[in-house]
């Protein structure tokens, strides 16, 4: 059968460990909730950085998708007014209206030309009478003359050769003729700063970025600008970064910058079916700053508090060991008899309940020795009660040494009597830790100078033969009284 133990009795007996376990399943579970909020936070700020950048992203997407929308009317408008065939006959001012619809052509954002089929400028947006320049010998030029089903063409940037437009890109379409032969090209440059005065408006931070670029990687326009960043027309093609943008087409990813090694937030998308890409460029630092702080205070907090527990923790537990002790310390005195340094007559008692209980549950004997001082009230008049006490306690000390077991005990009876309690000892282990017993106190050396030397007489009562504990204390008391019957410092066992 096993022993339970008694409610709460792992707090009784181990107080402090209970305490110091609490208080550290506590500083955890403090600490992993604030982790967890501080991570749920920073999961937080950064869906609201790339909800921001989206937003950015889309404004974006939806100027540069109007922009191309007017020139390719303005392209288309041109090309349906070269067919006309009245288009000779029109006086110069209508015909120029015609050909170039101001309500398409924005002179801020560039402008429109008419090319022949040998690529030379028969109309110009910009004046009705057109600029003297060829363009045969660029790619645009060649591509439509060469594919008749190009339809709008976004070139790639270049510096203008003409006006002062600086950076551009190109929208072009063919101007074919009734029989789809090529004769001619409808063309228009979009300034490139049109985008960097747009991006200028938007305030995304110092170290972030907005930019444009096209499908082959090249760089369009930036915002912010400044003298270490690269400039227009720089190629990216070959970053992975840009090899992810261009794969993925449109979404947001954060990876170190090949640039400068610094981990950024890439906002992107493509617009529309154009070779063009938007992307915002957030720095992690600063989308990150804010809670940074947040996460710092918070933790110095946190750690601050848990330090706190823990400190308080050990004071308590400091107090309840020393309360523990205590206890531990009055329970030992309670339970001693305070002249032999033995157990007393109320622990025996209760030593004597549980071995008994203990026997009879796993059928083992119990052996009980009695103990007598031989004599002791004639050693006690010529000697007096120091010299008695004294003699009881070298009694006291040879019989705790003659036990072996933890098990056993020995405890004082009263007066000059001694009890022995043996658990698992049959009656021939009984009589010979007794014999062991009564000759080692007759080998004590005699008190000053007394003839006599102390004894003692031994009963020893045997559970086996008895059916109560009480009948195994009585069969002890009466062996002892045997023994000193038949002349004291002797063992007697239980009567047959």
């Amino acid at each position: 059968m096993t022993t339970r133990l008694p409610r709460f009795a792992l707090y009784r007996s181990h107080p402090e460990l209970i305490l110091n376990l609490g208080s550290c399943l506590a500083v955890l579970a403090i600490v992993a909730i604030v982790s967890y909020l501080l991570a749920r936070e920073r999961d937080n700020v950064e869906l609201s950085a790339i909800r921001s950048s989206n937003n950015i992203v889309q404004l974006i997407e939806s100027d540069i998708l109007r922009n191309v929308e007017l020139y390719d009317q303005s392209l288309q408008g041109l090309i349906w007014a070269v067919g006309r065939k009245e288009l000779p006959e029109i006086p110069g001012p209508v015909r120029q209206r015609l050909l170039f619809n101001e309500a398409f052509v924005d002179r801020k954002r560039g402008e429109v030309l008419w090319l022949d089929k040998q690529g030379n400028v028969v109309g110009d947006s910009t004046s009705s009478v057109p600029r003297k320049a060829n363009f045969s010998d660029t790619g645009i030029f060649q591509a439509h003359l060469h594919n008749a089903n190009l339809g709008l063409l976004v070139g790639p940037p270049f510096k203008a050769g003409l006006g002062d437009l600086g950076w551009c890109i190109s929208f072009s379409r063919r101007i074919s003729g009734a029989n789809g032969e090529f004769t001619g090209l409808a063309a228009g440059a979009l300034r490139l700063s049109y985008f960097s005065e747009l991006f200028q408006r938007l305030d995304i931070g110092e170290d972030s970025s907005i930019n444009l670029l096209n499908t082959d990687g090249q760089l369009l326009a930036r915002q912010p600008s400044r003298a270490q960043d690269p400039r227009i027309g720089s190629n990216y093609a070959e970053r992975p970064n840009f090899k992810r943008i261009l794969s993925e087409q449109s979404g947001s990813f954060t990876a170190r910058s090949s640039r400068n090694g610094k981990p950024r937030m890439y906002t992107f998308a493509r617009v529309a079916q154009l070779p063009l890409i938007v992307l915002v460029v957030h720095s992690a630092e600063d989308v990150f700053e804010s809670w940074r702080r947040t996460a710092t205070l918070v933790s110095v907090a946190t750690g601050v508090l848990c330090v706190g527990i823990l400190w308080l923790t050990l004071l308590l537990g400091r107090e309840l060991r020393r309360r523990h002790e205590a206890e531990q310390g009055l329970a030992t005195l309670a339970a001693t008899d305070s002249l032999t340094g033995l157990a007393n007559r109320r622990h025996l008692d209760q030593v004597l309940r549980q071995e008994w209980a203990r026997a009879q549950r796993n059928r083992k004997p119990l052996a009980v020795l009695m103990v007598d001082v031989d004599h002791f009230k004639a050693f006690n008049q010529r000697h007096g009660h120091a010299g008695g006490d004294h003699a009881l306690r070298e009694v006291a000390k040879t019989i705790e040494a003659c036990i072996r077991r933890p098990a056993d005990l020995a405890a004082r009876y009263g007066g000059e009597e001694f009890q022995v309690v043996l658990p698992e000892t049959d009656l021939a282990g009984a009589q010979l830790l007794a014999e062991r017993i009564r000759t080692s106190v007759e080998a004590l050396a005699p008190f000053a100078d007394d003839a006599h030397s102390v004894t003692v007489s031994i009963g020893i009562g045997l559970s086996g033969t008895q059916h109560d504990l009480a009948r195994v204390l009585g069969a002890a008391d009466e062996a002892l009284y045997r023994a000193k019957a038949k002349g004291r410092n002797r063992v007697e066992g239980p009567a047959d």
